[in-house]
């Protein structure tokens, strides 16, 4: 089974393809996306709704895993961090992909076992949980990891 896992924003997206097999996680692919500040916010929208959709395409995706919105003081930030998960989420839903969603606790306790654990603590963890290479990798990315180890530490296959 693939997972997208999904650090969302507009200014970077942390992407991460995590595939389980024989209960081993291994990373297939990951990046941190990155639109530019000189063009259009909206225009910034359909780029990583775009890149999302070749991931998606790319990968032959089977879930979607994505970190819920945590608001902060900077409403605006937040608005537009909004608007760019819409569109992620979109991406996902228009081709049948279940979309599951996160808490940055949920998240934090999935990988290092502490609801409290810095944002270093969970890199620490990422990095003895699953296997990656040399790469030097952005913190979104990380995350985007992170978002898919909790994944695969939550989801259960429904017993039919």
């Amino acid at each position: 089974m693939k997972v997208l896992a999904i650090d969302p924003g507009y200014d970077r997206v942390g992407i991460a393809v995590i595939e389980k097999n024989n209960n081993t996680e291994q990373l297939i692919y990951s990046e941190c996306f990155e639109t530019s500040s000189k063009i259009y916010f909206t225009e910034r929208l359909g780029l990583i709704g775009q890149h999302i959709r070749f991931i998606i395409n790319e990968y032959d995706i089977d879930m979607f895993a994505i970190e819920g919105l945590f608001f902060s003081k900077n409403t605006k930030t937040a608005l537009k961090v909004s608007e760019a998960r819409g569109v992620i989420i979109f991406q996902a839903v228009d081709v049948g992909i279940p979309v599951f969603e996160y808490t940055p606790n949920q998240i934090k306790v999935a990988v290092t076992g502490y609801g409290k654990a810095t944002k270093n603590d969970v890199h620490l963890m990422v990095e003895k949980l699953i296997s990656l290479d040399s790469k030097k990798r952005i913190d979104d990315e990380i995350d985007a990891i992170a978002i898919g180890l909790t994944f695969f530490a939550i989801y259960r296959k429904p017993i039919i």
